[in-house]
């Protein structure tokens, strides 16, 4: 019992403490790349110091929804965090839910903060919250169908065993046509549901193009410190899932503190590679317009269902 709560410490504290982190080496990579300097990794540290300072400014047509989404949002997807191997194969909240439990805990904030965009009145926030729902809408199945895909392959929807078994090359290795396919899938979603390049831009208040970023233009002080906080978690969960399901290596599997160091070293470097992937990426191609977006996310469908297609096949 005292190792759980000590794993869900300093998990926390990692998760917490990672995610601006991550957002301020995509920003920096992406800046050098532009011939720009660019402002420091640690700015987005500074920028959330700020923002909770502030007072916020709530509009007073406005009902409760839109001041608890921030802290529904914040909540839900650090529980989502927890329930992922980060740098110990076990799970903090192993007992509390498995990947399914993880999709849905992400799909409450994103539920909540499309509500929140509609309660404002505002153009913009109903505008986002409609583009949002259509993402979402596709994100969804997809993500589900490239979750068992890879669920199928491992035996289990605990990501404990996933993580296990894939660190083993016992998914790859039976069954790699189901297993990339749905890596592939889970990949376009985690680019749809983070709102990156090409589905969104979060650097641009576009009004043609911006879709998470007009949910959230009302938000101010710090409901938008959670909100942005919260964002950033939400990618460092989708990037470690992405890591750990697809090259556990170096993750540690006791308690010991040279295991736990190697493994949290071993997840700095994966994270920190794939947040200049993405940099390198967004640098590369640029944001699809609107009704482009749905050709991507059907391709992840695809792959997904393609993956379940390849599993029941190959077992005859």
């Amino acid at each position: 019992m005292l190792d759980a709560f000590i794993l869900i410490a300093i998990q926390t504290v990692v998760l917490l403490a990672s995610a601006p982190l991550i957002v301020g080496l995509i920003r920096k990579v992406k800046a050098r790349l532009q011939c720009r300097r660019g402002a420091s990794v640690f700015q987005p540290y500074a920028d959330l110091t700020k923002l909770f300072q502030k007072q916020p400014v709530v509009s007073s047509t406005t009902s409760w929804i839109f001041t608890a989404t921030p802290y529904i949002l914040f909540a839900s997807t650090l529980a989502a965090g927890l329930l992922v191997p980060v740098f110990i194969s076990r799970t903090p909240l192993n007992f509390a839910g498995n990947i399914i439990a993880l999709v849905y805990l992400l799909a409450l904030g994103t539920f909540f903060l499309m509500l929140a965009g509609l309660d404002a009145g505002s153009t913009f926030g109903g505008m986002g919250s409609s583009r949002e729902a259509i993402v979402a809408s596709m994100t969804e199945p997809a993500m589900m169908l490239s979750v068992f895909a890879i669920a199928l392959t491992a035996g289990s929807t605990n990501l404990s065993t996933i993580v296990h078994k894939t660190a083993l090359l016992e998914g790859i290795v039976t069954d790699p046509s189901p297993h990339l396919m749905a890596f592939a899938a889970l990949v376009i979603v985690a680019i749809a549901e983070t709102g990156r390049v090409p589905v969104d831009n979060p650097a641009t208040h576009l009004e043609l193009t911006m879709i998470h970023e007009a949910m959230i233009l009302e938000y101010s002080g710090r409901y938008l410190a959670l909100v942005e906080w919260a964002a950033g978690l939400k990618l460092l969960v989708f990037l470690t899932l992405i890591a750990n399901v697809s090259a556990p290596w170096g993750i540690a599997t006791n308690m010991e503190p040279a295991a736990l160091g190697i493994g949290l070293a071993a997840y700095l470097v994966k994270i920190s590679g794939l947040a200049v992937l993405i940099g390198i990426l967004e640098s590369m191609f640029a944001k699809l317009r609107l009704f482009r977006v749905t050709d991507l996310l059907g391709t992840a469908f695809i792959l997904a269902l393609l993956g379940l297609v390849f599993f029941y096949v190959r077992r005859g």
